[in-house]
């Protein structure tokens, strides 16, 4: 660890807190002139770092800076996140997670991008990841999980999700089947998993979960039509959660729910949010689009759906897509 990583993870370990240059050396085994130039090199980076001559030297809050020290600082996972990449840009955080799984990295990596420029969302459709605005993360699980059980596995990531936007913004989060999360009633979050099957499908080698949450404003980055339907946690909420929190609790929560995937423990939390639930929606479901009642959420996480003649019919993620409630 160089004099600059060590300096972020000292400074992100003292919670907000002032710490004097002359401590900074000592913990860092350097001279005070060198943590002042480690100071002034990351301020020329990007990061915000206070300094008051009497008190010495902080993060300040509004720090916008993903870095892998401060991320896992603050990390109480045992794997997720303990071997992380932190990149100001990439094409796709999920194409390099995957590169990175095929090659043999361990459960847990995670690959976390400050902009993306080829992003993408469920049936390929484009994901728009302004810089400085949103968490672009991709992180490689190799569970012990069922074939069967595989596509539970976004269903426990969104619930994940959505307790550690709920705990920094203090704001409810709904799900919308499945793999979408909004406040508001607009998207603010979308994901992605994608998996490798062992040989004869019989095994689940591993999987790739990509997260991409709008954090602070993006007004300005979006259309008026795309305006319409997403949002951020900043623009419905008035809150600017730091990107590093948002990070490290969002993998804490992941690594807890997906210890439950085949127990099936996170459904209750799935349903209580689902936002479709209760709706008159439309789904496309092989290209054609049939109308009913969402009426909740089966144990295998697909959404039940009462058809006008009274039929309740299951669909899953595969087989339903562009659900909207009906105008």
């Amino acid at each position: 660890m160089n004099v600059k990583e060590a300096l972020i993870k000292t400074l992100a370990e003292n919670n907000g807190g002032y710490i004097s240059g002359a401590a900074l050396a000592e913990q860092l085994g350097v001279s005070r002139n060198a943590v002042w130039k480690a100071v002034k090199s990351l301020e020329a980076e990007g990061y915000a770092i206070e300094s008051i001559a009497s008190k010495g030297y902080r993060m300040s809050q509004d720090n916008n800076r993903l870095s892998a020290g401060f991320i896992s600082s603050k990390l109480n996972t045992r794997s997720l996140g303990r071997n992380i990449f932190v990149l100001d840009e990439t094409g796709s955080t999920n194409n390099d997670a995957k590169e990175k799984a095929a090659a043999g990295a361990p459960h847990g990596t995670v690959v976390i991008a400050d902009r993306q420029t080829m992003g993408k969302g469920r049936l390929g459709r484009s994901f728009i990841s302004p810089s400085g605005t949103g968490v672009y993360i991709s992180v490689v699980i190799r569970p012990e999980i069922s074939v069967e059980n595989a596509g539970l596995i976004t269903a426990a990531a969104a619930v994940a999700a959505a307790e550690a936007v709920e705990k920094l913004c203090g704001r409810d989060v709904s799900i919308k089947w499945v793999n979408d999360l909004y406040i508001n009633g607009k998207k603010i979050c979308g994901i992605l998993t994608e998996a490798s099957m062992g040989l004869e499908m019989k095994s689940l080698e591993y999987a790739v979960i990509g997260i991409g949450i709008n954090v602070r404003s993006v007004k300005g980055f979006f259309d008026d039509e795309l305006s319409s339907i997403a949002t951020s946690i900043e623009d419905e909420t008035g809150v600017r959660p730091d990107r590093n929190e948002l990070c490290a609790e969002l993998l804490d929560r992941l690594e807890y729910w997906l210890d439950s995937v085949e127990t099936r423990k996170f459904l209750p939390e799935y349903r209580r949010r689902e936002y479709l639930t209760g709706k008159l929606i439309t789904a496309n479901v092989g290209g054609v689009t049939v109308t009913g009642s969402a009426v909740g959420i089966d144990n295998n996480a697909n959404l039940m759906v009462e058809m006008p003649d009274g039929e309740i019919r299951r669909f899953n993620s595969g087989e339903a897509n562009l659900c909207r409630v009906k105008k």
